[in-house]
């Protein structure tokens, strides 16, 4: 297989790094992820726009944690531990085969013995309280709370009573991805699985471009670009260097290679609409589609991107789908997807995005609960009713790519166990996110710095 990818110069690498397995492998730092990871970060959990009236909610669970995330007034969110204060039976129940419990009222009613809490986290109600001859105070049966804000339209939560603003926590990502509107776009389409890897195995599959040349080769005839990876504190980014001549085709609506970008583009286009079903919109594929009618044999590949994104652009907001309006410079520094510590990654564009998120599904190292998610803008009110679908990994829904992916989380697993393995040698161009990753989940574990390639 050939390529006609440079390598990058030595200023531009990081150290050769190794990592050890610990953190894919051992039920010991699985069950240790709980205190000194999960119950002190920021996790994503849902869209503002999923619990749009008082009283709408929505449960998340991690480990042994679970929260009801509540609307309490019309510009307010908040978020408490899913357990009744008296016995610690839940108060919201997942309905088999569901991501989370969700539902609408104005109190949440234990189901063991009719203990009631109003939307404040309040108990209101307690049959025969006077048995507590008066010690039962008020304080000390209301709902436990956590934190919770919003960025980007998604809700997060930290246990942590310390933690910090979620602004300062997000760094660089709040500011860089800042321009694109994130608040503004609405699900397309939501699947969700418990798949058989780490959670670290499944993020992994997703924030490098080094495995596209041969996870996805398919993908090699529309052109062949070089991914970077950049650290960013806590998160990290990557992206693609454009092509010599096409410094302005850095985020992710990129034209296609080959000789003539009119066709390449139109092909690229309609292959992923067909077997992704991610990363581009109907717009973009019907204007794709249309170039070869509408510009003449020989237009530069600069052109042909200019024509395509702004006709698309222009017809978006003919039918009520204003694309923000981002520089150049603020595309190309965003890259193409953030990572965002530990476990969200947002593949942001400007009329588009895909978004993956994976967890723990209990202590078993070799399982985690993994969730897609692609978004994209709509005119206003006329978002499609979507939600969490259980799509299990050989479901024909996922279309042919993601599978591809698929298949590696599964082997990658299965291999880490294998003694003659000694550790992941991550790409210190392409794989920084990978080494960054573990960089900062030995400073909240205490375990598993990487350590230099000798």
């Amino acid at each position: 297989m050939s390529e006609t990818i440079e390598t990058p110069a030595a200023e531009e690498l990081s150290r050769p790094l190794t990592i050890g397995v610990e953190a894919y492998i051992s039920e010991e730092y699985a069950r240790a992820e709980r205190d000194r990871l999960w119950r002190k970060v920021w996790q994503q959990v849902g869209r503002v726009e999923e619990i749009p009236e008082v009283g709408d909610f929505l449960t998340y669970e991690i480990l042994d944690d679970s929260l009801i995330i509540v609307r309490t007034a019309p510009e307010e969110i908040r978020a408490y531990y899913n357990v009744c204060s008296h016995r610690g039976r839940r108060l919201v129940d997942t309905p088999p085969g569901a991501r989370d419990g969700r539902g609408s009222g104005r109190q949440f009613v234990c189901g063991f013995h009719g203990w009631r809490y109003n939307l404040e986290g309040q108990c209101t109600h307690v049959p025969e309280r006077e048995d507590w001859q008066g010690r039962l105070s008020d304080e000390k049966i209301r709902l436990g709370e956590v934190k919770t804000a919003t960025w980007g339209g998604w809700i997060w939560i930290n246990m942590d009573p310390e933690c910090e603003p979620l602004l300062d926590y997000l760094g660089p990502a709040a500011v860089l991805l800042a321009p694109f509107q994130l608040e503004r776009f609405r699900y397309r389409w939501r699947r969700w699985l418990v798949f058989d890897c780490n959670w670290k195995v499944a993020l992994e599959a997703f924030n490098e471009t080094y495995h596209v040349p041969y996870t996805h080769p398919e993908f090699i005839p529309f052109g062949a670009f070089l991914g970077w990876s950049r650290v960013q504190g806590r998160h990290s980014n990557i992206g693609y260097d454009a092509p010599k001549g096409q410094e302005g085709d850095q985020g992710k609506l990129r034209i296609g290679g080959g000789t003539d970008a009119r066709v390449s583009t139109a092909e690229m286009q309609n292959f992923i609409w067909e077997n992704a079903n991610t990363n581009t919109t109907e717009t973009l594929v019907e204007v794709a589609n249309r170039l070869v009618q509408e510009l003449p044999e020989g237009t530069p590949p600069t052109e042909v991107a200019r024509y395509w994104l702004e006709t698309a652009r222009r017809e978006d907001a003919e039918r009520g789908v204003v694309w923000p309006t981002i520089d150049p410079a603020a595309v190309a520094a965003s890259g193409t997807a953030w990572q965002i510590f530990p476990n969200f990654q947002i593949g942001h564009g400007q009329n588009n995005m895909l978004c993956y998120s994976a967890r723990p599904h209990g202590y078993d190292p070799g399982k985690c609960v993994f969730e897609v998610a692609v978004y994209q803008l709509y005119p206003q009110g006329e978002a499609p009713a979507t939600e969490w679908l259980h799509t299990p990994p050989d479901d024909p829904a996922w279309r042919t790519v993601l599978p591809q992916d698929f298949s590696n989380m599964a082997a990658v697993q299965q291999g880490m166990k294998t003694r003659g393995f000694t550790g992941t040698k991550p790409n210190p161009y392409r794989e920084r996110a990978v080494a960054n990753l573990h960089r900062n989940l030995a400073e909240y574990m205490g375990t598993g710095e990487p350590r230099d390639l000798g």
